[in-house]
């Protein structure tokens, strides 16, 4: 399944959409002043916004749990699970670290403010600098996975297209047996035929000279019927060798 129909990397694109524009806003919270009536408000706006995340966030977790007791079934590998769970890990991080500044922002007065801004900072653990190594990584991740299942998707097509190539040529080869078959077997039927209709005619001749014999013994003498039996039984040994034997 290719990065653009798994579920994970839709739903991690939206998260990381999601935590852009919070680190955004975060850093315009940073700037306002803690006098002013918009941090108040934006407070509100991030803390909802991390709670969402973190919902989403653990869904997100709860679904790559699942595909770990199968990873085949899912077709990804052991690696590629690690990889999401790092993932989702550094994400819940990053929010947690926002929403603690947040939080610690709110409970300190006025004069703690820039104490708060550098704790803040301190909170946040990752450097813009890294964070934007991190999500180059991410990027590079990302394009190297899909590469590489683009890559497996054309070699299945071009294994299944031999596949059916080889199919083509036996179903042909099976095709012209059974139309040799075929002829073979119309062939015999009309040798078949044919002796049949030569038994038939040979009987009727039989027939007819049976007859014949008969007629004849009746009117000829013993010793004539025994010269006549000779020599129906010449005349059938000729017959039976022009029959049977030729």
């Amino acid at each position: 399944m290719s990065s653009a129909q798994d579920p994970f990397y839709i739903v991690k694109e939206e998260i990381q959409e999601s935590i852009d524009k919070l680190q955004s806003s975060f850093h315009q919270w940073e700037r306002i002043s803690c006098d002013m009536g918009d941090q108040v408000h934006l407070t509100k706006d991030l803390l909802a916004a991390c709670e969402s995340i973190e919902w989403k966030v653990d869904e997100l977790d709860k679904a790559i749990s699942v595909a770990g007791r199968d990873p085949s079934w899912y077709g990804i590998d052991e690696a590629e699970l690690e990889k999401r769970r790092r993932w989702t890990s550094t994400a819940r991080n990053q929010v947690g670290n926002v929403k603690k500044a947040v939080v610690a922002g709110r409970e300190v007065n006025i004069s703690g403010t820039a104490s708060v801004s550098g704790m803040r900072r301190e909170l946040m653990r990752m450097p813009n600098s890294q964070q934007a190594d991190k999500s180059n990584q991410y990027t590079q991740d990302n394009d190297d996975f899909i590469q590489s299942e683009s890559d497996r998707q054309l070699l299945l097509i071009k294994q299944q297209d031999e596949e059916l190539d080889e199919l083509s040529i036996t179903i042909g080869r099976f095709g012209g047996v059974g139309l040799t078959i075929h002829e073979e077997l119309l062939a015999q039927e009309k040798i078949i035929d044919d002796l049949g209709m030569e038994m038939d005619s040979t009987s009727n001749r039989l027939d007819f000279v049976q007859k014949k014999v008969a007629t004849v013994m009746k009117k000829a003498s013993a010793k004539g019927q025994l010269m006549m039996i000779l020599f129906l039984v010449v005349l059938f040994i000729i017959l039976f060798v022009l029959v049977f034997l030729t």
